[in-house]
């Protein structure tokens, strides 16, 4: 978290591992305004007691902003009958955002997708049982990534799901079932309970982040069409709570390691 720039340009960077100190000057040169003076870092383990002996001026710092944050992070979506955490092969959180992308895809007149597909990286916190904030669902999905359906070969569809095995897991839809070797290697899989036909073509919602092949999802990059559905990830995932109030996960056995 960068906390700001203040007094002796001190600039912490704040995380769950690390703490990185920046200490910078003024620069000689006209267009640069400051210049790295040195660098040290130190681990930091964030837990509650951190908060046991709050700092005033951090409190007064952070007053003025406090109201504007709360009004976006507080406001109520619906409950979770269950705390969902991301984790590979298969988890509760990446079972439900898997389910999310493929609702989402829909948003703009298409049929459900064949399959729906979240990277487990891009989940970067947990959900919690019972009230679901807005703030969760930022705090999970907070990057700027937009939901698409590739339409794609049934060929390249069986190389994403080796791309998937090869990573030792990744949320994927109800409606698939991998089994797959403790080195990366996929044994079988099947699409609404059939095997995959290389001669079909299927559609596979995601987010465009992975659509352009990040995350070694290589394959999607060879889907032969898009569409755009110009909705972020984290408001598909709002809508679906307010839209299903009571959300829910289990491990259904989606992606297996034999």
């Amino acid at each position: 978290m960068f906390i700001r720039l203040i007094k002796d340009m001190r600039i912490a960077i704040l995380s769950a591992v690390l703490c990185v100190s920046f200490f910078v000057t003024p620069s000689v040169h006209a267009q640069v305004a400051y210049r790295v003076h040195s660098f040290g870092w130190e681990r930091v383990e964030v837990t509650p007691e951190l908060d046991a002996t709050p700092s005033a001026e951090a409190a007064a710092l952070l007053k003025p902003y406090k109201a504007g944050v709360d009004s976006i992070m507080a406001p109520v979506l619906g409950m979770s009958r269950v705390a969902m955490s991301p984790k590979r092969p298969e988890s509760l959180l990446g079972n439900w955002a898997a389910d999310v992308m493929v609702e989402g895809g829909t948003a703009t007149g298409l049929e459900p997708a064949d399959m729906g597909l979240a990277n487990v990286g891009g989940l970067r916190n947990n959900m919690p049982e019972g009230i679901v904030r807005r703030g969760d669902i930022m705090l999970i999905s907070p990057f700027e990534n937009y939901l698409v359906v590739l339409e794609m070969k049934g060929s390249d569809l069986l190389e994403l799901m080796r791309n998937i095995a090869a990573v030792k897991g990744e949320a994927v839809s109800s409606s698939v079932r991998m089994e797959i070797t403790a080195d990366g290697q996929l044994l079988s899989c099947t699409i609404g309970g059939k095997e995959i036909d290389p001669e079909r073509t299927y559609t596979v919602a995601t987010i465009d982040y992975l659509a352009e092949g990040n995350d070694k999802m290589y394959a999607l990059k060879k889907a032969v069409k898009r569409h755009d559905i110009g909705l972020l990830a984290r408001d598909a995932m709002m809508e679906y709570v307010i839209k299903h109030r009571i959300i829910d996960s289990k491990m259904e056995g989606r992606i297996v390691v034999k």
